[in-house]
């Protein structure tokens, strides 16, 4: 098959359980957080973990995903959508991982580091506890 060819066989989409969405992702990486922000939906890319089943991932105290995050309400959770996918442009295979649920400042230890690909300080954790995990893989075949 050239690189230009359709792969051969008709593409399928499968839907992914739950265990398998988290093993897709847990190897961590980069995914894309989606909030809304007082200008509208914001979309924006960053270096994630995962642990103990929630999404961790690092930002700066006081920039945007700091004030945007928070409900003002103790205990009111602010829900996001968190999604991380791998696609294979050549064979035209590849998943996609949704992750909805509510979004936490996290106070206290944190068991796992998160690498930054950005400079400067990243000292907020924030971790997205899951409501709801959903997944699908297209293959050919």
């Amino acid at each position: 098959m050239s690189e230009n060819t359709a792969p051969a066989g008709l593409p399928h989409l499968e839907k992914l359980d739950r265990d398998d969405c988290l093993r897709l992702i847990s190897p961590g990486g980069v995914g894309r957080i989606a909030f809304t922000h007082p200008g509208g939906p914001v979309i924006l890319p960053v270096n994630y973990t995962v642990e103990q089943g929630a999404v961790l991932f690092r930002t700066a105290l006081g920039g945007p995903m700091d004030a945007d995050l928070r409900t003002g309400v103790n205990g009111a959770d602010f829900m996001v959508a968190f999604e991380v996918d791998r696609i294979d442009e050549r064979t035209r295979e590849g998943w996609s991982v949704l992750v909805r649920g509510g979004a936490h400042h996290v106070t206290g230890d944190v068991h796992k580091e998160v690498e930054t690909w950005a400079g400067g300080e990243r000292a907020l954790y924030i971790r997205i506890e899951p409501v709801e995990i959903s997944g699908r893989r297209i293959q050919h075949g």
